[in-house]
């Protein structure tokens, strides 16, 4: 089986982008709290901010959090997947969408926005809809 190095690749720097992400909305964060304590020990006490509204912000600001970290795990789940459907590939027969390149797969390559199988032969295929892809070559009917 031959997944090439480079989905490894992609799969960190993909981890590495979504957490240097994450890390920077913690940070904005903490500084949305610094923030809110700030207004909250320097408000007029003849005009006080309304607490409903301070906890709205507090609120949407916790749910923006939360979405990071989301698209942080699902980024993972999509590369791990990407690399399981792409090893299942190696040894199938697979004809591209336009029908010009086919033949048996001898190798993957997993990037981050797409994967390419190579064949026998040295041709490329990118793996999308309207592949064609089975256990081995269709036979043809006019060599009986």
């Amino acid at each position: 089986m031959a997944v090439d190095a480079t989905s490894s690749v992609s799969t960190t720097s993909t981890t590495s982008s979504t957490s240097s992400a994450q890390s920077k909305a913690t940070l904005n964060y903490d500084n949305f709290l610094q923030l809110l304590i700030a207004q909250m020990k320097n408000q007029d006490p003849t005009d006080p901010v309304d607490a409903s509204e301070q906890m709205s912000q507090l609120a949407s600001f916790s749910q923006v959090e939360q979405t990071i970290q989301t698209n942080t795990k699902l980024d993972t789940l999509l590369a791990s997947s990407s690399l399981t459907q792409a090893s299942s590939y190696v040894g199938k027969y697979m004809e591209s969408a336009d029908g010009t390149v086919k033949g048996t797969i001898e190798s993957v390559k997993v990037y981050s926005d797409g994967i390419i199988a190579t064949t026998t032969d040295g041709g490329n295929i990118l793996v999308q809809a309207g592949i064609t892809v089975a256990d081995k070559a269709p036979t043809s009917d006019s060599d009986t």
